[in-house]
């Protein structure tokens, strides 16, 4: 089953640069693992040593947060689009001037 994998920016260098991947897995996890066969140390990058999420790492499928669906074991139809999202953090807005 082919499904669609946005890469983040910080994560392209082990994607040599691309943007979008195709994998294929009937769920969530599966797809991971695909992508981490062809990208060895992707895995690495988003999960710990238990296979959980690492907790500033956001999935989405088909712009559904997994979280509300079935975590890792989420099913994914043809053609399913899941992005990946690094957790942003910041500061305070500069001062206007």
């Amino acid at each position: 089953m082919a499904v669609h994998v946005r890469i983040p920016t910080p994560l392209r260098r082990i994607t040599n640069g691309e943007r979008v991947i195709v994998v294929s897995g009937g769920n969530l996890a599966q797809a991971l693992e695909d992508l981490d066969r062809r990208f060895p140390g992707f895995r690495a990058k988003i999960m710990d040593d238990r296979g959980e999420l690492l907790q500033f790492v956001n999935i989405f499928v088909n712009e559904k947060d997994i979280r509300f669906l079935s975590g890792l074991q989420t099913p994914l139809a043809e053609g399913a689009e899941v992005s990946i999202v690094p957790a942003m953090a910041g500061g305070s807005p500069p001062p206007l001037r």
